[in-house]
């Protein structure tokens, strides 16, 4: 973890997670680039990304942490170390494929605890403070797979039903509080996230993806005008308009073709 630099600031500060990479690190660039200062958190290293950021004129402190535990977050809250936070990112998260039977448990409990614990955990810390001072921003990375039954993806899709429907109720409590909340809802993107998730030789990980760059553009545009959601990319869009009407025995199965091991593409 970098040393805190000092406190005196004059730019508002972001607090990103998941920054090391994909959405996350494109997020960032970002939040850097439209004038704010940062804290980078993330559980693989950000030095590089910390120096593209640091490039664009932010001042930039990062911190290595398992957002998982709840010590991972609490490390992140004492590197704020009680300075206003003006926007909060929530991006961290990631995946897990096969057959939910055929996982191992210690991963499916990391999966659960990243994507949800770790999330509501620093939103709840994060958010008191930005209410109590009647002012803040909060972008939360939810997911089209939120709305459909994710066939060998089960543990993933179901974080992202619990966060996308989160991201609206915390908005609806905060209305006319100074604070907004904003969900982003991207769709399979061009990042790291389907070797880390061991779905290599799925079809959903050949298909084509979306750009992490357009993704991080919706949702930074759609934080800062304070909406309350955003579902990057017209195939997205059209995929849960879809989903809201098409039973979901036919939606998990159809996931099945896409998420399946085995399902490279020749």
């Amino acid at each position: 973890m970098a040393s805190p630099q000092p406190t005196r600031r004059t730019r508002p500060l972001a607090v990103v997670t998941g920054a090391s990479s994909g959405i996350g690190f494109e997020l960032a660039r970002l939040c850097a680039a439209n004038g704010f200062d940062l804290i980078l958190a993330a559980d693989e290293p950000l030095d590089q990304a910390a120096e593209a950021v640091r490039r664009l004129g932010a001042r930039v402190e990062t911190a290595l942490v398992d957002l998982a535990t709840m010590p991972g977050v609490d490390t992140l809250i004492r590197t704020i170390g009680g300075r206003p936070v003006d926007a909060l990112v929530a991006n961290a998260g990631h995946g897990l494929g096969q057959a939910f039977l055929d996982q191992e448990f210690d991963e499916i409990q990391h999966v659960i605890d990243t994507n949800i614990t770790g999330t509501v955990y620093l939103i709840h810390q994060i958010g008191r403070a930005m209410r109590a001072r009647g002012t803040g921003r909060i972008l939360i990375t939810g997911s089209v797979a939120g709305y459909i039954p994710g066939t060998y993806h089960a543990v993933y899709n179901g974080t992202k039903a619990f966060i996308d429907s989160f991201a609206y109720a915390l908005r609806a409590e905060l209305e006319g509080s100074g604070v907004t909340v904003t969900c982003l809802m991207p769709g399979p993107t061009d990042t790291g996230f389907f070797e880390r998730a061991g779905m290599t030789d799925t079809k959903v990980a050949q298909d084509r993806k979306d750009d992490p760059v357009d993704v991080a553009k919706a949702g930074f545009e759609a934080m800062m005008k304070g909406e309350a959601d955003v579902v990057s990319g017209w195939r997205n869009k059209l995929q849960t308009t879809i989903a809201n009407v098409t039973p979901g025995e036919t939606l998990a199965e159809q996931h099945r073709k896409m998420a399946e091991p085995g399902g490279r593409k020749e």
